[in-house]
């Protein structure tokens, strides 16, 4: 049975609660001293994963409507991808304000460009963000068959946001290769779209 328009509205009000309740959760978690004795790195770790559980989401969507015959699915994919963009700057924004401190905000252009792991994730965010600022249908129409080469670069952000993930940790643990392989399996799944666009 196919989904129908009032059930995809109720699916995103849960996709909203989704995004959502976690925030609130990391404001409550942080003003209750919930945190390890690195708090900045653990709420960094948190929005990032964040970031990237709504990127494998969005990744996900086509897909699973094409196989389980679910057109009406495609209209959660912005859904998806707005709240892996606000995660993502959440992340970003936790490791400036967090991590250098506003007093060392100037630091960030050179943090950025010095630590590749860095440097990965702030091409993954400026991807996002064209990616955001390009999801409506006015943009879709005036870009015509440049939107769809534009928004294809999501997979490149799918290759990189792992990596990023993986580099930044110390001790190698199994949540980075988790999203690693997931990403990988997504990646594999969508093979002849992205070895479309690759070529």
């Amino acid at each position: 049975m196919r989904l129908t328009a009032k059930q995809i509205t109720w699916l995103k009000v849960i996709l909203h609660l989704a995004g959502l309740l976690p925030f609130i959760w990391l404001f409550w978690a942080a003003s209750q001293g919930y945190f390890s004795a690195d708090p900045a790195k653990d709420i960094q770790h948190f929005t990032g994963r964040m970031a990237l559980k709504f990127l494998l989401a969005s990744l996900l969507i086509s897909p699973l409507a094409r196989y389980a015959k679910q057109p009406l699915l495609i209209r959660t994919r912005r859904l998806l991808g707005l709240w892996c963009f606000a995660w993502a700057t959440l992340h970003l924004t936790s490791y400036a304000l967090l991590e250098l401190g506003i007093n060392n905000l100037a630091l960030l252009g050179s943090e950025l460009i010095s630590r590749p792991y860095l440097t990965l994730g702030i091409v993954s965010w400026v991807i996002l963000f064209a990616l955001t600022l390009t999801s409506t249908q006015y943009a879709q129409r005036k870009l015509g068959r440049r939107w769809q080469f534009l928004h294809n670069f999501v997979y490149l952000v799918a290759i990189l946001t792992p990596i990023h993930y993986l580099w930044s940790v110390k001790i190698l643990s199994p949540q980075p290769v988790i999203y690693a392989l997931l990403a990988l399996g997504l990646l594999a799944w969508r093979y002849k779209k992205f070895r479309q666009w690759w070529r």
